[in-house]
């Protein structure tokens, strides 16, 4: 039986098919996934606006290029993500950024909602937050490694908001977004390059 990654992958877009598909259906007045609002909607608008911005604001330093040009193996880095989110919004471009360093990236996207059994091994907390990174060895189709749904900095700001609050507001977004803009894409860039480098010293997970 085909692994729920394996699935995956065949229902898997690249990131200009991601963002058309997005766009299609904003123009059919529809968000990505299985439920439907306005405010799923106006998430989903916002987020468009968003990645088009981080397209063409996002750097990647040259000390991170490096290490991802020398990569000793070749990786497909699928992500699992929806138009509507908007911590997606803010690490899709980031990631494909990174990808586009190096020949030995593969960079796929899944929706969510599209792929129950996928998300289902690769839960936060219980919870199907997103976006999630999945790192696969490509010549053995093994997972090496996983991450997200949000670097270190953000967790703990959504963290403590929701600790001092007891939810997550219009201005936990607000913060959030803020602090994504000031963060410029460093700390996504960090986190998942430290992974990368610890992957020489793991033991594949096969699921």
């Amino acid at each position: 039986m085909e692994s729920s990654v394996t699935k995956a992958l065949f229902n898997s877009y690249t990131y200009l098919e991601y963002k058309k598909i997005v766009s299609d259906l904003l123009s059919e007045g529809k968000s990505t996934g299985n439920e439907q609002s306005e405010d799923l909607l106006q998430y989903s608008t916002l987020n468009e606006i968003r990645l088009k911005r981080l397209d063409k604001t996002i750097s990647v330093p040259e000390g991170i290029s490096n290490q991802l040009k020398t990569l000793d193996k070749e990786y497909i880095w699928l992500v699992i993500a929806e138009g509507w989110c908007g911590d997606a919004a803010q690490i899709l471009p980031i990631l494909n950024k990174m990808a586009a360093e190096s020949v030995d990236i593969d960079f796929k996207i899944v929706f969510r909602d599209s792929n129950d059994d996928l998300m289902n091994q690769f839960l936060t907390n219980g919870s199907r937050a997103i976006p999630k990174l999945i790192i696969i060895d490509k010549e053995s189709g093994e997972v090496c490694n996983h991450w997200g749904p949000r670097p270190k900095g953000a967790s703990d700001l959504i963290k403590n908001y929701k600790e001092e609050y007891s939810i997550v507001d219009e201005e936990a977004k607000r913060q959030l977004q803020l602090w994504y803009l000031h963060d410029k894409g460093l700390s996504v860039q960090n986190e998942v390059l430290e992974i990368m480098g610890s992957i020489k010293e793991c033991v594949c997970m096969e699921l």
